[in-house]
């Protein structure tokens, strides 16, 4: 019996540590919403200079798309829209900034949010960074299906976001070139 009142509070305590620690700088993202597009008609692989590329939405979040992906990586010119939707099917994100006058800190945000997006069996971050002129917001955060536009990077919704990466891709999971 007096076994058993000395592990009584090691085994109560036992499941409450198992839990790890608690994550308080962990964002609420109940506070964010992020529009889910409904699954698209079509997202077959077309020519690249296709103009049937997307869903519609502006910014695209699926859709016909290329063949062809991007490497995951950050970009200092724009790359072709279809393209970077292939990578989105693979549940890869993608964040673009609209800046013409230069936000080197929007971008530098972009850059350390990328790196917190799931990483593919090959190591590689699978995520893209890349400016986007036409979106009609300085940022856009973009998954399959899932977006968030807005004119700042706020971290904590970009984190947010990055909850839903793989969970509409249709080839969710997928590694990506570096």
């Amino acid at each position: 019996m007096s076994l058993l009142r000395r592990a009584l509070p090691a085994l109560l305590l036992t499941p409450l540590l198992a839990c790890g620690p608690s994550q308080p700088d962990a964002p609420d993202c109940s506070r964010f919403e992020f529009p889910i597009s409904p699954a698209p008609a079509s997202a077959t692989h077309v020519s690249c200079t296709s103009t049937r590329c997307g869903d519609g939405l502006n910014p695209p979040t699926s859709g016909d798309h290329c063949s062809s992906t991007l490497p995951c990586r950050v970009y200092d010119t724009e790359q072709n829209r279809c393209v970077w939707l292939h990578n989105m099917e693979h549940g890869h994100a993608v964040f673009l900034y609209n800046c013409p006058e230069g936000c080197p800190e929007l971008v530098s945000t972009l850059e350390a949010i990328r790196t917190e997006a799931a990483v593919g069996s090959n190591g590689v971050t699978r995520a893209v960074v890349a400016p986007d002129s036409r979106i009609p917001n300085r940022v856009a955060a973009l998954l399959w299906r899932v977006s968030y536009v807005a004119d700042s990077a706020d971290p904590d919704a970009l984190r947010c976001l990055l909850q839903f990466q793989d969970k509409y891709a249709p080839e969710a999971g997928l590694a990506c070139t570096p």
